[in-house]
């Protein structure tokens, strides 16, 4: 099987980024892929400096440098493909994917959601949003879950789901915590799947 090339998008410190990589060097993605590329849209993430600190080229591309949002994914979606990508991984990146960049790349660009989708997911429900909403509907369960991107924010189907336990004392951060935990666990296991074609996305 020919290596798989990932590129990642992100728009924070990118740890989910950093288990990626580390599982590529040497954990379950090791044989099965390696990361190429990092691409931000935030100058200051922290994601840029762990990509340099590995030898992986890192791109800022930022929303304000282009007159519309068409340019700014256009962009995007020529370093994409300049990579030679294969498999694209959102790690953080709050922005909505350009459906050029979709339709390129459909069944082939994953995101991690940091909740039990189809719950807590939608436009606006990213970080600690997610786990405030989680505390304020007083949930015994939350998680994390990787899914297929496609047009509409955390719709496209499932690969695979883990939770984490919600206690009647906790607040947001500590369930974000949890949740965390098991993002840096399953991703690289559901990156895995797609390359084995275990699962793929609804034609």
């Amino acid at each position: 099987m020919l290596m798989k090339r990932i590129a990642i998008l992100v728009s924070g410190g990118g740890s989910n980024m950093q288990s990626i990589v580390d599982s590529a060097n040497s954990g379950i993605l090791k044989g099965f892929a390696s990361v190429v590329l990092v691409i931000s849209n935030k100058p200051n993430a922290y994601a840029i400096k762990r990509a340099k600190d590995k030898n992986i080229k890192s791109i800022c591309i930022e929303r304000k440098n282009f007159e519309e949002e068409k340019s700014f994914n256009d962009s995007i979606l020529k370093e994409l493909k300049n990579a030679e990508t294969d498999i694209v991984c959102l790690a953080g990146y709050i922005r909505m994917i350009g459906r050029d960049i979709i339709k390129t790349y459909r069944g082939r660009i994953l995101n991690i959601h940091p909740a039990l989708l189809p719950k807590f997911g939608g436009e606006g429900m990213y970080g600690h949003y997610v786990h405030e909403a989680v505390i304020k509907a007083k949930e015994t369960k939350s998680g994390a879950t990787v899914h297929f991107v496609e047009e509409e924010y955390d719709a496209g189907k499932i690969i695979i789901q883990q939770e984490v336990e919600v206690f009647e004392n906790d607040l947001p951060e500590d369930v974000a915590k949890k949740v965390l935990c098991i993002e840096h666990e399953i991703y690289p296991k559901a990156i895995k799947k797609v390359i084995e074609g275990q699962v793929v996305s609804c034609p």
